[in-house]
């Protein structure tokens, strides 16, 4: 039976103490790049340290669906490639499942192939719009059908232009996705953003021999038009899931929690900077790779105090928003975010569900169409809220349980499976339950 249809809840008590050591699950925005040009490669690609959770086998599965050859061993995966001229048409629809990214980034990759296929996914991936990738595909000669920009999508492969893209709202799954289709396009293909977003699509394409270079405002990629060269890659913990465990050490002074083996892309670490500017004692121990920077956090809290992010400290945060609203809670003054949109088109409406989660626990929550406010600090109680099937809603909504006077119980709690399966089993360690 698939998971949106399975009834979960979790009830999670207050905790009287956080404290420990753990490692997180493979970055997976890193896992399914990697995955990908991997498949695109001419020879074989192992990469080590997968995550598990239920995104990243979707993007497997679709490349499976292509034709492609992935043999999984634990946690390391080894692909067999012979370049996007061995992709195959699909025998059905490609099912992307809850992954926004496995389908915007197969769109970018099939728009220059030679194939067609149907990229489909479950309700809540239906709900997502489309049309930021659609378009700019469309002005490199793409052809992509769909209905209000929404999946299902069908794409029929074709020769594409290169073309300048400049985007209107930062996306790293939009200018990856142009990026890969640059790599079968007629002359260069640029990216012009207004905030730099992750990088992990231009270090791997780097590391695999493309030419890809910085531009004054963005980023471009000159093809080749030769396979990519195979990669051996050791993913790191995903700092997007230690946010949640780092925001929870933060909550009460003397709670503390080491995230160790984590990714330290310093496009992906804002969360740690915006952390220390609300007060919490925050120490990172780094260390370089040829591909992805990597170490260990340690986050201790300290009394908190509200701080002010603008539309740069959101697109640089972006997945860890849910879980600095919970500090928010905590921290003394108002807590303001704007420039915050994107938000409302994830997996939920990420501000509408942690407005009405961290609401009925008593916060005092503001919403605005691009933004919202949270005053503090405040005495959480306990609630019954609801993840909207969000994994990043329902974790954030079980951490700020952390500190509520009475048990909270969060509906659809195990759609945690998408990202971090483990989650309720470390945060039963980490307090010590």
């Amino acid at each position: 039976m698939p998971r949106a249809e399975v009834e979960s809840a979790r009830t999670i008590s207050s905790a009287t103490r956080v404290a420990g050591e753990l490692a997180v699950p493979g970055d997976k925005s890193i896992a399914h790049r990697a995955l990908i040009l991997a498949a695109l490669a001419q020879g074989e690609s192992w990469i080590h340290g997968l995550p598990e959770g239920e995104d990243v086998l979707a993007t497997v599965a679709c490349l499976r669906g292509l034709g492609a050859n992935l043999q999984r061993s634990g946690r390391t995966t080894r692909i067999r490639a012979a370049g996007l001229s061995s992709f195959a048409t699909p025998h059905g629809e490609l099912d992307c499942e809850n992954s926004g990214t496995t389908m915007r980034l197969l769109l970018g990759v099939l728009a220059g192939s030679a194939i067609s296929a149907t990229l489909d996914g479950d309700a809540s991936l239906r709900r997502r719009p489309m049309d930021r990738v659609i378009e700019p595909l469309r002005t490199m000669g793409a052809r992509i059908e769909s209905r209000e920009s929404r999946a299902p999508v069908f794409v029929m492969g074709t020769s594409l232009q290169g073309r300048r893209h400049t985007l209107a709202i930062p996306s790293a799954q939009v200018k990856s996705a142009l990026l890969l289709a640059g790599l079968s396009a007629s002359g260069p293909t640029t990216v012009v953003e207004a905030t730099p977003t992750r990088d992990h699509t231009e270090r791997l394409l780097r590391a695999m021999g493309t030419d890809v270079g910085a531009t004054a405002d963005g980023v471009v990629v000159r093809p080749s038009h030769q396979p990519l060269r195979p990669i051996e890659l050791a993913i790191p913990g995903d700092i997007s899931s230690a946010a949640f465990w780092i925001a929870a050490a933060a909550l009460r002074p003397g709670w503390s929690v080491i995230v160790a083996d984590v990714g330290l892309n310093p496009t992906r670490t804002a969360f740690l900077a915006l952390l220390r500017s609300m007060g919490a004692h925050v120490e990172v121990e780094g260390s370089s790779s040829d591909i992805e920077p990597r170490g260990m956090v340690t986050v201790t809290g300290q009394r908190l105090r509200a701080i002010v992010l603008g539309p740069a400290d959101v697109a640089a945060a972006i997945d860890e928003i849910p879980a600095l609203l919970v500090l928010a809670t905590q921290a003394a003054g108002v807590t303001t975010i704007d420039g915050a949109g994107e938000l409302r088109v994830k997996e939920s409406d990420r501000i509408a569900a942690m407005a009405d989660g961290l609401r009925r626990m008593g916060a005092v929550v503001e919403e605005r169409p691009d933004g919202v406010s949270v005053k503090g600090p405040t005495a959480l109680h306990g609630a019954s809220v609801e993840s909207h099937g969000d994994h990043r809603v329902a974790m954030a909504l079980a951490v700020a349980a952390l500190v509520a006077s009475s048990p909270t119980t969060i509906a659809d709690a195990d759609c945690v499976a998408v990202s971090y399966p483990n989650f309720f089993t470390q945060l039963q360690e980490l307090t010590h339950e």
